[in-house]
């Protein structure tokens, strides 16, 4: 395995190296945001761990950087910020996992050991299909630029239809992402909320989004 190590702590930094090289890994180390983002661009790393005190951007910005630019690479935040709201906004900006500090090495090595066995794929902290945008963490939606408010369940609805476009998802699917077993009724409800969406995100624009698949279900489309 190849890592990228992102620690401003000189010390820290090279027991981490040695440490990992120990194991058998591959390591590279930097001790700021801006290498961390040309190293990260230019290599193919297995994962990063990446310390959220470093100096500009920090580490919370790296990660949303990354992401926003379409590396996926797992991400490790080392963080002497423990505060509950700290890991909400690293995990927001597409961290995979967080680790604070001060913390066991062997526990870093089996936290790494977990994210290298997961599959990498695209896990974008915001969604874009078209020119319709939606934020899970900030509850925001756009279209063409303007901001669409929606309800929760719509946005819900919404956030389900634009993490597989262009497939066709039953009515079924919907009501059981969607909708919790408290939920008794029947699968109408989903046509009360496309057309509740549609009336939000599609005809305000001029747009026809949302594909009626007559016997399946709907889709959106790319």
């Amino acid at each position: 395995m190849r890592y990228l190590v992102v620690e401003d702590e000189p010390k820290l930094a090279r027991l981490l190296q040695v440490a990992l090289q120990n194991q058998g890994h591959a390591v590279d180390t930097v001790d700021n945001g801006g290498e961390a983002l040309w190293m990260a661009t230019e290599c193919n790393y297995d994962a990063i761990v990446l310390d959220v005190m470093i100096p500009p951007p920090d580490g919370f910005e790296v990660c949303r950087t990354l992401r926003d630019r379409g590396h996926w690479a797992p991400i490790l935040l080392l963080t002497a910020r423990d505060g509950i709201q700290d890991r909400v906004s690293g995990l927001d900006a597409g961290a995979d996992d967080y680790l604070p500090k001060p913390f066991s090495f062997d526990e870093l090595s089996a936290r790494l050991r977990a994210l290298t066995r997961r599959k990498v794929a695209e896990r974008p902290t915001r969604l874009q299909v078209g020119d319709l945008t939606l934020d899970p963490a900030t509850r925001q939606v756009t279209r063409a630029g303007t901001e669409v408010k929606l309800s929760p369940k719509g946005f819900s609805l919404l956030e389900l239809l634009m993490r597989q476009p262009g497939e066709v998802l039953s009515r079924a699917e919907m009501l059981e992402h969607a909708w919790d077993f408290a939920y008794d009724g029947d699968s109408n409800v989903v046509d009360v909320y496309i057309r509740y969406l549609r009336d939000k995100i599609d005809r305000p624009f001029g747009r026809e989004s949302i594909e009626t698949v007559w016997g399946v279900g709907y889709r959106l489309n790319p």
